[in-house]
């Protein structure tokens, strides 16, 4: 897997990308990660990236030939391939989105800031608008990083034994239950007695009842 992220501040990801198991999966070949600047793609002395708005408004809005020219290089000759716009009035991002990501070969991701991107490249150029909850961001770096992690962890190989993945996939979802470890007993909480049990059956019907279950397969 290919994650290629168009942004305006690439040094953001340096820090994201060097450490544990995403450093882990770079190292291994298993997926790659890189932050480009757009800035790269401009032609004038300045290396602008943003104008004024048509029609007035506040603040300024990303223009759409460096974007252009950005995903265009980038995305070259790869087969399966998806341009996400991350932008608050997208789709909301789920599990079961993640789990459809995980099947491609490359994702590139644009990264809006300011008061957002020419709503050409929305139409044009990605193939998804996402949004990672109902609130809105200071640019898309965020969101990136939380699709870059939620994806990664369904590749083999990205976390280590499948067996972590498989042990709480279910039929309908993505089972989520609460966990402990040691001491048994921390000032008066304690640990619930069925998981010191060793009955397997009953520490199964009880992680299904406390879980929750997240998106889909």
């Amino acid at each position: 897997m290919r994650f290629d992220v168009i942004t305006m501040f690439p040094e953001l990801f340096e820090p994201f990308t060097k450490e544990s198991l995403l450093k882990r999966a770079q190292a291994k070949g298993i997926l790659s990660v890189e932050a480009h600047n757009l800035r790269k793609w401009t032609k004038d002395k300045h290396r602008v990236v943003d104008a004024k708005p048509y029609g007035g408004g506040l603040g300024m809005v990303m223009k759409i030939e460096p974007i252009f020219k950005a995903v265009q290089s980038l995305k070259s000759k790869i087969p399966k391939s998806k341009v996400i716009l991350f932008t608050p009035r997208g789709k909301k991002f789920t599990q079961q989105k993640a789990h459809a990501w995980a099947k491609l070969d490359q994702l590139i991701f644009i990264c809006g800031r300011y008061e957002g991107v020419d709503e050409r490249a929305a139409k044009h150029i990605a193939d998804e608008e996402i949004s990672i909850g109902d609130y809105v961001l200071m640019g898309g770096e965020v969101a990136a990083m939380a699709a870059i992690e939620t994806v990664s962890r369904l590749i083999p190989g990205v976390i280590g034994k499948e067996t972590f993945l498989k042990e709480r996939k279910q039929k309908t979802g993505f089972l989520e239950y609460p966990q402990y470890t040691r001491p048994e007993v921390f000032r008066t909480w304690q640990v619930p007695k069925v998981l010191l049990s060793g009955n397997h059956k009953k520490i199964e019907e009880w992680k299904k009842k406390h879980g929750r279950l997240i998106g889909r397969k």
